[in-house]
């Protein structure tokens, strides 16, 4: 099947070149984000490609179904990018990676809460300029602190054996629960509960309409005060004016970040000789207590590769006519 890969890198190509080696499919990759004036640039592909940044809104579906394209395939496992009312309108499928590399995403966490805590960027800069004072740098013991885990799916399941491992005591809130978290002696609790009494609160549930936003100005307010907060699942699950208010008056302790809610105009590409254009974005990197990475919570090789083969068996199960396992539908 040809297929169109929107928003590509170097990695994409290693990684997908090498899982079609038999070269089952065609694919061509081009560097455009999906949005309905690149959508042209699918015409007469059945499949098309897309990835966190990539726009699939109810236009831009209209457009890829006028020019042939049948399948649309995520290569990550969100897919709040996609209109899928839209998409089941325009009799075009969806299919995701559900489940590339847990273990990536939730060490990345892990990183981001030891890089904050033992202020590892600082530490870093000042031995570099020969600067070995440890004023300014003092952190506390993880081992018996509290951490909450929102979203207890695959990457929250890991996230809370880890913390386990570290001697936390773990609070967890999902709409449902999970058994395997459970018997790490996890406790499920409202999130009120979680933010009251957590001293590191981590972030893996998807964006959903009911979870834009789900850390307002309110819900920083109830977390403990001095409190770090660590997102690497989705940029709007936070609302970052809100967030930088509550770093300035030093109720939130700590914030780290692998996503940001305006990320689609900022990540994935080198602006080293650009002037920031976004003021908020700008604002978090002036705070010494905020870590910020760009996205790249799931670029391990083995997450790359999973990704690569689950993407490529999904778009062969299409063309083969056989039941995509991976499709999310509305409602779904």
């Amino acid at each position: 099947m040809r297929v169109a890969f929107f928003s590509t890198h170097s990695y994409d190509r290693e990684f997908f070149d090498a899982a079609n080696a038999s070269g089952e499919h065609e694919l061509v990759y081009l560097e455009p984000k999906l949005n309905a004036a690149s959508a042209a640039c699918a015409a007469g592909f059945p499949a098309v490609c897309l990835f966190v940044n990539d726009r699939a809104d109810a236009e831009t579906i209209e457009r890829l179904a006028q020019g042939g394209t049948r399948l649309i395939v995520l290569r990550c496992a969100g897919f709040n990018n996609v209109d899928l009312r839209a998409a089941k309108a325009a009799n075009v499928s969806v299919a995701r990676v559900p489940a590339y590399s847990p273990h990536a995403v939730a060490e990345h966490a892990l990183a981001l809460i030891l890089t904050l805590n033992r202020k590892i960027c600082r530490a870093y800069s000042r031995v570099r300029d020969g600067n070995f004072a440890l004023d300014g740098l003092l952190g506390f013991d993880i081992h018996g602190r509290t951490a909450g885990v929102v979203g207890t799916g695959r990457i929250g399941q890991e996230m809370a054996r880890i913390l386990n491992g570290l001697g936390c005591t773990i609070l967890a809130h999902d709409i449902q629960t999970n058994p395997e978290v459970t018997k790490l002696g996890v406790r499920y609790t409202a999130l009120e509960t979680l933010l009251a009494e957590s001293d590191i609160v981590t972030l893996h549930c998807p964006l959903t309409p009911q979870t834009k936003h789900m850390f307002d100005a309110a819900a920083l307010a109830r977390m403990k005060r001095g409190a770090m907060l660590i997102n690497t699942s989705r940029g709007a699950l936070i609302d970052t004016a809100a967030a930088i208010q509550a770093l300035k008056c030093a109720h939130l302790g700590g914030l780290g970040l692998d996503v940001y809610e305006e990320e689609e105009h900022l990540f994935f590409a080198d602006r080293s000789n650009e002037i920031l254009q976004d003021d908020i974005f700008a604002r978090l990197l002036t705070f010494p207590n905020v870590v910020i990475t760009g996205h790249q919570a799931f670029f391990t090789r083995e997450a790359l590769e999973n990704i690569a083969r689950t993407t490529l068996d999904n778009i062969g199960a299409f063309a083969a006519g056989r039941e995509l396992r991976n499709k999310v539908e509305a409602g779904g």
